[in-house]
């Protein structure tokens, strides 16, 4: 496993390294608490030793902190995240810091993380939305510099709004942050045009979530995919989009020369091909998907050729919504 810088922090993170939303047994329907910790553990068996959870993935902070526990001599780096006070997804303009983000807030919700994974600090503690209006305003800085002095967290990040990179530029020209955790894939390719080189030049470390569009670009989804019932990809791939998703796909395979099976290797290597990337978070749940995941951590980058066609293929668009 190749590991890369995490910004200006001084850890050195795997650059796959391992997304627990999915192992929640929440949004993602599916998992199963054996397999997950199996995954899991092949994880860090093959060199992954990032994983990023949060408070409001089920019992994602739970089975993190019990395989964690279990290694004590592996150098495994935790991330959590803390929810808005007040429940706003995306953070919209006009609100007070106050109210999504007060110094109370962040340390009980912390305090509430660390009991239910058994740690006594995180590596990373990431508030789970964000917003620029925010920067030089309220207690919550000067709370992540209580905690990090308390030895309760070593770093401090965000969790960049959906399809949002711009809305942490300033965050991160202040000089505060440590990391940004921001979606970058071949369809949503925005980030490369302000937040990375934003983050080069002040040192701060990227991790990339949703690099395989929630399994759009794994070739998997076609016109008639469904998901069990309460999964949210229900929601994310509702109506034309499945269609839609396969018709993109068939185009970059196209384009590629690769068969659809070989689609979730090259959008993870586009990924690993941007410098400022310090590391992928693909959700894993099954030993399958880690050990093909983490074995693309051979430093092939992508060509220049390659990469220049798939910038033909941005989809500027929010499933979210």
């Amino acid at each position: 496993m190749r590991c890369r810088e995490l910004g200006r922090s001084g850890v050195s993170v795997s650059e796959i390294g391992y997304g627990a939303w999915g192992i929640g047994e929440s949004a993602w329907v599916g998992a199963t608490e054996d397999e997950s910790e199996r995954a899991l553990n092949r994880a860090l068996d093959l060199g992954v030793n990032l994983i990023d959870t949060a408070r409001g993935y089920g019992e994602s902070e739970r089975i993190v902190g019990r395989v964690v526990r279990g290694r004590p001599g592996d150098p495994v780096y935790v991330a959590t995240k803390v929810p808005p006070k007040n429940g706003q997804w995306p953070a919209s303009d006009g609100v007070d810091p106050a109210d999504a983000f007060p110094g109370t807030h962040i340390r009980s919700s912390l305090e509430t993380s660390l009991r239910a994974a058994g740690l006594d600090h995180f590596d990373v503690l990431q508030f789970h939305v964000w917003n620029d209006e925010w920067v030089g305003r309220g207690d919550w800085l000067e709370t992540i510099d209580a905690l990090k002095r308390e030895g309760k967290i070593r770093l401090f990040g965000v969790s960049v709004n959906d399809h949002e990179p711009d809305s942490a530029v300033e965050l991160v020209r202040s000089g505060v942050v440590d990391t940004v955790q921001v979606i970058y894939n071949i369809f949503d390719q925005a980030p490369a045009e302000n937040l990375f080189p934003s983050c080069r030049e002040h040192g701060v470390g990227v991790i990339v979530r949703v690099a395989l569009d929630e399994g759009g670009l794994t070739g998997r989804i076609t016109a008639g995919t469904s998901f069990p019932e309460g999964d949210f990809r229900n929601r994310y791939f509702r109506d034309d989009r499945p269609a839609e998703v396969e018709r993109r796909v068939a185009a970059i395979t196209a384009d590629l020369g690769i068969a659809p099976e070989d689609m979730a290797e090259s959008a993870l290597r586009f990924v690993l091909s941007e410098p400022a990337v310090s590391t992928v978070i693909p959700g894993m749940r099954s030993v399958r998907n880690v050990e093909r995941n983490t074995a693309l951590s051979d430093g092939r980058p992508l060509s220049g050729e390659v990469l220049g066609l798939l910038a033909e293929h941005r989809w500027p668009r929010n499933f979210y919504h």
